[in-house]
This record gives C-alpha cells, structure tokens and sequence, in this order.
C-alpha cells in the first residue's frame, strides 16, 4: 500500500490507482482522528467537491467517516469553487475543510486539500500530524464509518448552500455594479472547472458583455492537458479575445483558486506580470499599505514595488501552506505565487481565482485602461521582467541522482549573468546580478522537475532555462 503524503497543497494521485475510496477513506480517518485528539470534533468540517470524475462520491465517502467519528459535516449541495469552499469555515466557525479536487492536475488525477479554521490551507505541522495518523489507519486498516443516510438522519452530516455566504463577501471587497456598468468585453474560460457561471452572476445583466467558453462539465478537459490557467492551455480564450474584439480574457482552473489573464491583443500576461498589476492596484490605485508574501518562485518586481511604496516583502517556500500561514503572521496585504494563486487582506488567505479576476477588472475599470496599458504603467516603475518555465516529467526513481547533481552544482555565471547567492533548501533558487533569478525545483503534487527564471533581459530567458536543464542532466 502506497504512502499518502501531503504535497505543495494536499494529496493527489492517479484514480483508480493510488486514489481509491479506500484510500480517500484512510485520508478522512487520519484528519478525523486528529480533530478527535485535539479536541475539534465539536466544530465540523465543511466538505466539498469539484467537477471531476467521481468528485461527489469521494465526498460523500469523507463525510460518512467523519460522521462516524463524531465529526459534524457541512457537506456543500454541489461543486463549489475552492475559495467559495474556504470561506464556507468561517460563518460556520468550523475546525477546518476538506476539499475532493485534483486543481490544475490532468484529468486522471483527484485529490484532498486539507484547509484549517482560518479559511486557508493548513500549515506544515498540521499536516504531518494528520499524515502520521492517515499511516495509522492504513497500518491497522481501521475507518469507522457512518451511513450517509444514518448521518443525514441524526444531524451529523448538513448538505448546505455556502454560495450566498461568499457573495455577500464578495460585495464588501469589490464595487461589483461599476464593474456590470463599466461596458467591458469580457471573454471567460472557467477551463471546464467549478468557476463556470461565476462571472455572469457576479457581473452580468448589465452594459459589461460576457462570453464564457468551456463552461459545462467534462472531467476529460478538451482542448487543453489540464485545467491550468497558463498560456499553452489557453489557446481557445487566446484566439477568442481579439476575435471578437474584447478588452480582456479571464480563466480560472479546474478549481477556480488560481487566474489567467489574456490582454486585448490575445497575449497570455504571465503570473508573474498579474502579481505585480494586483500588487499595483492595491498599492496605488487603492491607497492600500501592508506587507507582501511571495514564493521563492513569484517576482521580484513586488520587491521592487515594495520599496517604491515603503511596505516590506516576506519570502516563503512554493505553496500555501507556507504563504497562508506568512500572511497571517504579518497581516499581509496580499500573498501570492508563481501558479497564478493569489489572497488578499480582508478575505482569506486563500488563493482565489474569482476575486483576482475581479481586481483585476476594477483595475481596469478605475484606470480606464486596458491590460497592455496597464503593464506598461508597472513596467514604467520597475523595468521590464521576463520569466518563463519548463516542466520536465520524470521516473521517481531518477530523482535522487537528479537532486545530487544540482547539489553539487555551484555555477559561477548563468547566461551570463553573475550568480550572486544560491539557496539550497529543497529547492535551488540562483540569484543573479540583475536581480533576476533561476529556480530549480521538484513539484510537490506530480514526478515532476519545474526549471524557472525571471530576468531583465529578454534575449537570455531560453539561455537560462537550458542552462537549469543542463545543470539538472536533463535533456533541453
């Protein structure tokens, strides 16, 4: 029986293969007896699901074992978006979430997100103990379980709406009617995922034009390798935009925690780019002050902009189980990551895909500005930056002799440019003399190697990225 093992955010393995109900049971089992054991029972856990195949069963299977540990379930009533999902916990004042959703995987995978009491993922230490306590259960293969029928009959287990909870949210942080009232052209591409609709319910029915593609359920994802809002997977809003002449694209994953943005010319804006306009407009355009989170992976124009508007930047390693817990401690005004997974001060620190989307369209909106426009004004402050990754799948077997290489490697030059300090620490992170930076780093959720950099100098990008693949051994 395979080990199951939290990754960047949550456990994600193959259906049918690793993740079985039998195995999405042990998951359940592990994070109920952690509750038990720290006396959280009482509070329940909001539970729910996306779009993908099986999702609502897997759910289902969750709830009956934490009912069966005298665990209280709000199950949702139907596929949610995971920021939808999080801020479920807190009118609710539960112990926490568990979300079934594989995010941006491709379509053969499912998984487990585990989120705490603060609406966001839960942090390193948490984890470990829930893992020890899901080996547990495998070990002994012991789950207690409740019938959903039982569980529903004794009040244990609640299907219940959370959307109007999230909206109300949502209207508090955003000036929703200028956006409707503005007469933008917004192209959406929900990616087949659960942020189909959200756009035309939050913003439609007035002068703002909406046209959503990819928008019923397919847990095969046409027309893309996964429902990951990046610029290869985009192709269809690409095209869309300029073609029908909008002034923007917007595309949430599979999940809907993480955006995509397409400009009105029909170029994909990187994630890096969107962090530095999101951290713009609530710099600038709103007055805001407050530290800034950022990945190891995510750009460094935020330090950039961080010194220009006298707020600091805090660094953390991928993922948010490292970002929420950071912005919680230093009352962040933002955190957020290379992936496109942004939170935000006065929500929660969450990655939501909706309300970035919707930031961004009140950027828009209170600059008069279209996205092209826009970037230029950042790059105006902070100079132009360059980024690009490269994924390479790879044997898990091969990792180990993989990792010794780059351990050994201490490059005095990249590209051309001069290292100026390398990090080792799970990652290998090599700063270099423009500011710019290459990063090498194996995927927490997939047998995946990820080669990135970021660079004032456009000509050097591709240089970068193969020197990473070399260092790496691995072919360009």
């Amino acid at each position: 029986m395979s080990s199951i093992k939290f990754g960047t955010d949550g456990w994600r393995a193959r259906i049918a293969e690793d993740y079985t109900f039998e195995n999405v049971r042990y998951c359940a089992q592990g994070t109920a007896s952690y509750l038990v054991d720290e006396g959280l029972a009482d509070r329940g856990m909001v539970v729910g699901y996306d779009l993908r195949f099986l999702s609502e069963d897997f759910a289902k299977a969750v709830a009956e074992v934490l009912a069966g540990n005298g665990v209280r379930v709000y199950l949702a009533d139907r596929a949610e978006p995971t920021p939808v999902l999080s801020y479920a916990i807190l009118p609710r004042k539960a112990a926490g979430g568990i979300w079934i959703t594989a995010s941006h995987n491709p379509p053969q995978d499912n998984g487990y997100k585990l989120r705490s009491s603060y609406a966001g993922a839960a942090d390193p230490e948490t984890l470990a103990e829930v893992e020890a306590r899901i080996a547990q259960a495998q070990e002994t293969r012991q789950v207690k379980r409740m019938d959903y029928d039982q569980g529903v009959k004794q009040g244990l287990i609640q299907e219940v709406n959370i959307e109007e909870d999230y909206i109300a949210q949502i209207r508090k942080l955003v000036d929703l009617e200028a956006i409707r009232e503005a007469g933008l052209r917004l192209a959406v591409d929900p990616m087949w995922g659960v942020g189909q609709g959200w756009f035309p319910r939050l913003i439609g029915g007035g002068k703002t034009a909406i046209r959503e593609i990819h928008n019923v359920r397919n847990p095969i994802f046409p027309e893309m390798r996964r429902p990951e809002p990046i610029d290869e997977n985009l192709k269809p809003l690409l095209a869309l935009v300029p073609e029908w002449g909008a002034d923007v694209g917007i595309a949430t994953d599979g999940d809907a925690d993480r955006v995509g943005l397409v400009n009105e010319k029909g170029r994909f804006v990187n994630q890096l780019e969107v962090y530095a306009l999101l951290s713009y407009y609530l710099l600038q355009v709103r007055g805001l002050r407050g530290p800034l989170v950022r990945t190891i992976s995510s750009t460094v124009m935020a330090d950039k902009l961080a010194k220009l508007y006298g707020v600091e930047v805090y660094q953390t390693n991928v993922g948010f189980k490292y970002v929420a817990p950071e912005m919680l401690r230093v009352d962040a005004l933002m955190g957020g990551e290379e992936s496109g997974g942004f939170a935000f001060r006065g929500h929660i620190p969450e990655r939501d895909g909706l309300l970035a989307g919707l930031y961004l369209l009140d950027l828009m909106v209170k600059k008069n500005k279209k996205p092209s426009e826009l970037l230029q004004e950042v790059f105006a402050l902070v100079g132009p930056h360059y980024y690009d990754r490269v994924d390479r799948r790879m044997p898990a077997e091969d990792k180990p002799a993989v990792q010794e290489r780059i351990e050994k490697a201490e490059p005095q030059t990249l590209a051309g440019f001069r290292v100026t300090d390398i990090q080792k620490a799970g990652y290998y992170r090599f700063a270099l003399e423009d500011g710019g930076w290459l990063l090498i780093r194996f995927s927490g959720t997939e047998p995946v190697i990820r080669v990135y950099c970021e660079t004032t100098d456009q000509d050097r990008v591709q240089e970068l990225l193969r020197e990473g693949l070399r260092m790496a051994g691995l072919p360009e």
